[in-house]
């Protein structure tokens, strides 16, 4: 299936949900319906885990799984779902629905892949095509922004939800250059060594995903939220601590268990770097997270203005994430 025939039937699918809303009701106090954009894998395990623990603390979570950014950025906005899983920058400045982005996750840890026998270098992806996990996602903007640094263009951008499916897609050969995770990307290595090239990036401290919800949510709903945001700021710490603990996380919860008790090893390998790389956030985010977001998304033209003149109120509802430190200790 192409991305493209893939993206409309999943557009279909949001379509016929959204075509059912009068017949569906509001979250209920204590609910919380939560868009998923994204094929969960081996880097969700941290988010999974913190929602699981939300749900022993009594929030009663509804994991929503869309696919796709796009999608799951639609569902908060359409009021099908109330908290959202993302980068969403693009959708706030265009959104008539005053979204607010409320926890960072993670920030950005990506490898451009290309095969080595048809590319060896940027410069080479002047023209041509390459996959990308959605329109307006970390993936996008990390290629677009290393495009315009580089003095290329690239040819046609495909969306392809799933760090797991491109990288399958580049073994197959139906990708010759895309973008992939940590785990993936030492997958090709081990699966097939010395196929591809993984391209240089800069340094990249922006968020690669964030949790976010309209402002009524947040303020109609903030128990609820402070819980979910204590649980990420307390997964993020102790996998930080101790790489391992993501282990006992998905044996605990019964995570991803279609991937099978080999992947245990894999898990814990790609904590180790994750936490090497300080990539989970320990304290929610907030000013100096949106800072970093400002000057990635804006280099890569995902937003518009001067990254010096934006404005984290207008970005960033930060009550939840000061509450949790003030609660927990800052880290």
């Amino acid at each position: 299936m192409t991305s493209m025939s893939r993206r409309t039937i999943l557009a279909a699918a949001f379509a016929a949900v959204m075509a059912s809303a009068p017949l569906m009701s509001a979250a209920n106090a204590g609910d919380m319906r939560i868009a998923f954009g994204d094929l969960p894998g081996i880097e969700s395990i941290q988010t999974l885990a913190a929602i699981e623990r939300a749900k022993e603390r009594g929030v009663n979570v509804e994991l929503i799984v869309l696919n796709d950014e796009d999608l799951a950025a639609q569902a908060i906005v359409g009021g099908q779902a109330d908290v959202g899983i993302g980068a969403p920058y693009t959708l706030i400045q265009k959104a008539g629905v005053p979204i607010r982005v409320f926890a960072q996750i993670s920030t950005l840890r990506f490898f451009p892949v290309v095969n080595s026998e048809f590319y060896k270098e940027w410069k080479d992806l002047d023209g041509q095509d390459v996959a990308v996990q959605a329109r307006g996602s970390g993936t996008e903007a990390v290629m677009l922004l290393m495009a315009k640094n580089q003095g290329i263009k690239l040819g046609n951008i495909s969306y392809v939800p799933g760090s797991e499916v491109r990288r399958n897609a580049l073994l197959q050969g139906t990708l010759k250059a895309s973008i992939v995770d940590a785990a993936n990307r030492r997958a090709l290595e081990a699966e097939a060594p010395g196929k591809f090239i993984v391209l240089p990036v800069e340094d990249l401290g922006a968020s690669d995903e964030a949790l976010f919800a309209t402002a009524d949510y947040l303020k109609n709903n903030a128990a609820d939220v402070d819980i979910l945001v204590e649980e990420l700021m307390k997964t993020a710490r102790e996998i930080t601590e101790n790489p391992a603990v993501a282990v006992e996380f998905r044996n605990k919860y019964k995570l991803l268990p279609d991937l099978g008790a080999e992947a245990d090893g894999e898990i814990t390998e790609y904590y180790k770097e994750t936490a090497a790389a300080g990539s989970l956030a320990l304290n929610g985010g907030g000013a100096d997270a949106a800072a970093d977001d400002f000057a990635f998304f804006s280099l890569a033209g995902q937003i518009e203005g001067d990254p010096a003149s934006l404005k984290v109120a207008d970005f960033w509802d930060v009550a939840a994430i000061d509450r949790a430190v003030a609660k927990l200790g800052k880290k």
